[in-house]
């Protein structure tokens, strides 16, 4: 066996696909340093001998966590022997014991379980969690949500930062979410989703973009209302501006949080927050001090890799040293956690008041930024000098870097799946459902070593059956929804096995297109997803309509030259003529097609044309509700384009109540199939 191939067997043994399949179906080897890297990154030997042995022993011993399905089929358990003795304790009270019994394949396996929950097995050998999950995800059809005041239901969805109300600073927070939700549930609603509300850097607020934040486990202080915690109103100024200006709204609202703090520091709901949250609140709070300490201060060291050594860890002598010196600056980053939290919780409050069944969907980011707290408190499960991206395709012919670290899915497995869990147990608090972005990185994602282009990547698997079964676990626990975001190139078989685990897909108006480029009608769509007419990063109905967003690439040069923006206009003027075709197929829409700039009669068409979609649930993005013409984020830009800073034009609290915006609320709610 030549070098080469010995590479390519131990890559593929450590879950890192050799070759990939590209957008035109063409095969494609990874270069031999890609593999090299990944495999460092995993933190396997240089040696191949040594690493298979390392690969070998992580598959053969007892692993501190084990996952499992409930029901007949029992559990094989890596390093038992068919007769060892075995004492099962079930959470929550309950006791079995008994003998490991032998599998077809002459494995051990422990019998049947059909408590779901988090189990611990004793064995002569060892001890283990067993993390025993209900088939699938808890459903609409489990909340009795399947049909909501005589038909499929349908829910709103909007960026947190974009709500407007009086006294929220210049940047929307939970408060204003609260405002619509309530707004919403009197309209019929079953739920609102928004934007992802992790904590990003109050030292950097220039660093806003929501789906690349410090931390996953903790939350975007600015969307903090105090209200909620301390029920004391607002004295931060109203802002009218248009866009969100990050950097001044920020200082703004962080001056106003420290004089809240001085004021409330010693509040008991705070004492008893920071108590129950534990080492990682305090680690993602020492982080916040120190980062502002160093990149605020004249160092102006922005990552934590560029900090003194003894700073890089959290549990090291300094950190620990730097928190004695510093107590107050810790405990009021501790104290913003709280009050976001508490907002958090009066928003999903709210939404269920008004007779939302499942009320805020939560939305997970892919990852985080590798500079940030969770990758700074969490180095042992992150995927160091590797960052997650997209391989080439027709948009992005040289692949796409995001600059996000993800986990190591071999840590995950040898450390027992921790550091997953604690992030959806932090997702799915104060919320009814979950959209995770990127669902396709429950299976592999595209990494991108350093040094290298994202066209120079990978895939790397991930154990999907297990983050599946803990999904399911965590939302029968918080008897929350999921929803996956399955858009772009996914692995064979993936929706299928997203559709038996109860996870609804996304079915987007653009998108659903035959290959003779029709559009499908709406009872052919997926019933097992949510139908919505667009997303955060693709234009509005109006956008789409008059092609705003060809013309925001062709300014910014996105396009290789002119002619492809001309091409790209075309295609589109032979687009509009099909989607109106299908409106009137489906009964949307009467009428010739209109100009591209008369878009009322387009919005409320693919409104109705979204709503009467088969799928499970049909989601309205605000920007449609009210018929405006831009996208919140243009994928691709950086500059040039205000992503992640549009504000709503009127206060949350009342966005649905204009008589245009109404009307289109009452065809989605009339649209929906009906209920027997």
């Amino acid at each position: 066996m030549s070098s080469d191939d010995d590479l390519r067997d131990l890559a593929e043994a450590a879950g890192i696909a050799t070759t990939w399949r590209d957008v035109h179906g063409q095969s494609q080897a990874i270069a031999p340093e890609t593999m090299r890297a990944v495999l460092a990154a995993l933190g396997l030997p240089e040696d191949a001998a040594e690493a298979r042995n390392l690969l070998r022993q992580l598959d053969q011993r007892l692993p501190p966590l084990l996952t499992a399905t409930i029901g007949p089929d029992g559990v094989a358990i890596p390093g038992g022997q068919p007769g060892h003795r075995f004492v099962l304790q079930i959470e929550g009270g309950g006791r079995v014991e008994g003998q490991l019994e032998q599998g077809w394949g002459g494995e051990a396996r422990l019998p049947a379980i059909s408590t779901p929950g988090y189990h611990r097995l004793t064995l002569d050998g060892g001890h283990s969690t067993i993390a025993a999950a209900p088939p699938r995800c808890v459903t609409l059809n489990d909340l009795g949500a399947e049909v909501h005041n005589g038909a499929a239901p349908w829910a709103l969805a909007a960026q947190i930062y974009s709500l407007r109300r009086k006294g929220d600073g210049g940047i929307g927070d939970f408060g204003g979410v609260a405002a619509l939700a309530h707004a919403a549930g009197r309209r019929g609603a079953t739920a609102l989703a928004v934007s992802p509300a992790h904590a990003l850097f109050s030292a950097d607020p220039n660093k806003y973009g929501p789906y690349a934040p410090s931390s996953r486990i903790m939350l975007n202080v600015l969307h903090a209302d105090p209200a909620a915690a301390l029920g004391v109103p607002s004295r931060l100024a109203a802002e009218d501006a248009p866009l969100v200006n990050w950097t001044t709204a920020a200082a703004g609202k962080l001056a106003y949080f420290r004089e809240i703090f001085e004021a409330a520091a010693d509040h008991p709901g705070f004492v008893d927050y920071r108590r129950e949250a534990g080492p990682a609140l305090e680690d993602h709070a020492r982080f916040e001090a120190l980062h502002a300490h160093f990149f605020g201060g004249e160092s102006g060291l922005w990552h934590w890799r560029q900090w003194p050594e003894e700073f890089r860890t959290p549990q090291s002598p300094g950190v620990q040293r730097f928190a004695r010196d510093n107590p107050q600056e810790v405990a009021f980053h501790a104290f913003c956690q709280w009050l976001a939290d508490a907002s958090r919780g009066a928003a999903q409050q709210a939404a269920r008041e008004a007779g939302m069944p499942v009320g805020l969907i939560a939305d997970l980011a892919v990852g985080t930024d590798g500079g940030g707290s969770h990758a700074w408190s969490r180095q042992r499960e992150i995927l160091p000098n590797l960052s997650v991206g997209a391989p080439p395709d027709i948009f992005s012919p040289l692949g796409q870097d995001w600059g996000l670290t993800a986990f190591s899915p071999l840590e995950m497995r040898a450390g027992g799946f921790g550091a997953f869990i604690e992030l959806l147990k932090s997702t799915f608090r104060h919320a009814g459902g979950l959209r995770v972005d990127h669902a396709m990185g429950l299976a592999r994602l595209w990494v991108v070593p350093a040094g290298i282009g994202p066209e120079g990547g990978a895939y790397l698997h991930y154990p999907m059956q297990d983050m599946l079964r803990l999904l399911a676990l965590e939302s029968h626990r918080h008897q929350a929804i999921v929803i996956g975001e399955d858009l772009g190139t996914l692995p064979e078989g993936f929706q299928g096995e997203m559709a038996r685990a109860g996870i609804l897909g996304m079915r987007v108006l653009w998108f659903e297109q035959e290959q003779d480029r029709s559009f499908r009608p709406p009872h052919g769509w997926s019933p097992d997803a949510a139908a919505m007419t667009t997303t955060h990063d693709l234009p509005t109905v109006t956008g789409w309509w008059r092609g705003l967003d060809i013309g925001w690439r062709d300014r910014l040069n996105l396009f290789p030259d002119a002619d492809t923006a001309k091409q790209e206009q075309a295609r589109r003027a032979e687009d509009r003529s099909a989607l109106w075709r299908a409106f009137l197929e489906s009964g949307a829409a009467t009428g010739d097609e209109p100009a591209a700039e008369e878009t009322e009669p387009v919005i409320e068409a693919a409104i109705a044309h979204m709503a009467s979609a088969a799928c499970t649930l049909a989601i309205l993005p605000i920007e449609d509700a009210l018929g405006l013409p831009e996208q919140p984020n243009l994928p691709g830009t950086v500059e040039g384009h205000p992503n992640w800073q549009r504000r709503m034009p009127g206060d949350a609290a009342d966005l649905l109540d204009d008589p245009a915006v109404a009307r289109r609320i009452d065809i989605l709610a009339q649209a929906r199939p009906k209920g027997d």
